[in-house]
């Protein structure tokens, strides 16, 4: 997202299929994100001659993020006595 905000507000998306490129997700990707910057009242237009997504109104986008650690004993408590355990391809629920 904040990639993808970047780039409009540089005027230098490129072309939506560019732009899924550049961001090494897919086209429709491309379109959600837009639609999630819309959903926060950005107004993003598209300028054929140029080939980019720009911003019509003053927009500016802070992401933050936020990790706590927890205990073994605080994520059981969590889950209600379920527990994550990691694995090759993920995570997974199990029950105790």
């Amino acid at each position: 997202m904040q990639r993808l905000h970047s780039l409009i507000s540089q005027e230098c998306t490129g072309s939506p299929l560019e732009l899924s490129r550049k961001l090494r997700i897919s086209e429709r990707s491309v379109y959600n994100l837009l639609d999630h910057l819309k959903d926060f009242n950005a107004e993003i237009n598209y300028d054929r001659s140029r080939k980019t997504y720009y911003y019509q109104n003053d927009f500016k986008l802070e992401i933050q993020l936020s990790f706590s650690v927890i205990t073994n004993n605080e994520l059981t408590e969590i889950l209600s006595g379920s527990y994550l355990s990691k694995k090759k391809d993920g995570y997974s629920t199990s029950t105790n």
